[in-house]
């Protein structure tokens, strides 16, 4: 059986010092070990497959190196489990462990469920929502550094440090897309009433339209949903039985499933895309947004990216390595304009 790499087999593979392997993967490597050997560290770790002493690690810093990760529907949920997969690269480069429980939308549970993971001794809490929204942040997460991803505090005065997606300057330069394209009669399907990242894309798509001075129609606006169907009813009310010269030359949708009912009724209607019509997505759905005839193009929300911001804040924090410590703040992290085959030049008329 061969046997198992030890901090000093890292350290001569790396070239380094057995302290210097201590500090970088104890997470306390920034300030003291120079960043060209704290990569060099990190993938002779990797190479030997060796990982701290969990136990060893917990009796020295009185810590459990374990994080709770509160979701209401995210672990069941096809599209922002990735933010809980970033948030875990981040833990595991820096020697923690995530522990997660999911609510499933039952903000009764709440709670309970971190007072289940405050038993546990985790040195850290996150809580991570399916969808950008307020919440009411539940009392325990007071206790120990905590953070919000894809959430802010609900509260007058907010206690907690949040990561959230700029969804504004995502439907800005979603719409700035098309307008570069010469569309000027621009549709929008823009999602549910009551969601704040809906009401933040559509007021980017007001913000684009006014810095070019190109008019809006009041009635190219439908805050349809968001499911496929409710792209392929609104689309139908855009454009069944009108004329060419009546019909937008290009859809804005809030998420890509909508598009897809986008796409369906243009083929029903008998109209090329991105020819006669050009569809906008957003999301950049895993599955979706890539592998519709023509591929779509789309906002690509950055929820992976939103996990590792979130969890580095949190070890920060805990550490001690966090500047802004004690104060409450925002990072916003910015969409990705994903260009493919759904948006053209606008057609002549």
């Amino acid at each position: 059986m061969n046997r198992k790499a030890t901090a000093l087999d890292v350290a001569k593979r790396a070239g380094v010092s057995r302290s210097a392997v201590s500090l970088v993967l104890n997470g306390r490597g920034d300030g003291n070990v120079a960043k060209e050997s704290q990569d060099r560290i990190r993938q002779a770790a990797e190479e030997l497959n060796y990982s701290p002493n969990a136990i060893a690690l917990s009796l020295r810093n009185q810590r459990s190196r374990v994080i709770g990760i509160l979701a209401d529907e995210v672990v069941v949920s096809p599209f922002d489990g990735n933010i809980i997969g970033g948030a875990d690269d981040v833990a595991r480069s820096r020697g923690f462990v995530t522990v997660v429980m999911d609510t499933e939308r039952d903000t009764a549970r709440d709670a309970s469920a971190i007072e289940t993971l405050l038993d546990r001794q985790v040195d850290g809490l996150m809580y991570v929502t399916v969808g950008l929204k307020p919440i009411d942040v539940p009392h325990g997460m007071l206790r120990v550094p905590s953070v919000l991803a894809n959430c802010y505090d609900n509260h007058a005065q907010p206690q907690l440090h949040h990561v959230i997606p700029d969804e504004l300057t995502g439907g800005r330069e979603a719409t700035e897309h098309l307008l570069a394209l010469g569309h000027r009669d621009i549709a929008l399907l823009g999602g549910s009433e009551d969601s704040p990242a809906a009401r933040l894309r559509v007021q980017g798509y007001r913000d684009a339209h006014a810095a070019d001075d190109a008019p809006i129609r009041e009635d190219r606006i439908f805050m349809a949903g968001w499911d496929i169907d409710a792209g392929y009813r609104g689309t139908m009310k855009l454009l069944d039985g009108v004329s060419p010269a009546g019909r937008p030359t290009a859809i804005m949708c809030a998420n890509d499933r909508l598009a897809v009912g986008v796409a369906l009724a243009a083929a029903r209607l008998g109209l090329s895309v991105p020819e006669d019509l050009s569809i906008m997505g957003y999301d950049d759905e895993n599955r979706i947004a890539d592998t519709m005839v023509p591929s779509l193009t789309t906002m690509a929300l950055p929820l992976r990216e939103i996990g590792r911001a979130a969890m580095t804040k949190l070890l920060d924090a805990i550490e001690g390595t966090d500047a802004g410590k004690g104060t409450t703040a925002e990072t916003m992290v910015p969409c990705r304009l994903v260009t493919r085959e759904s948006t053209g030049p606008a057609p002549t008329r």
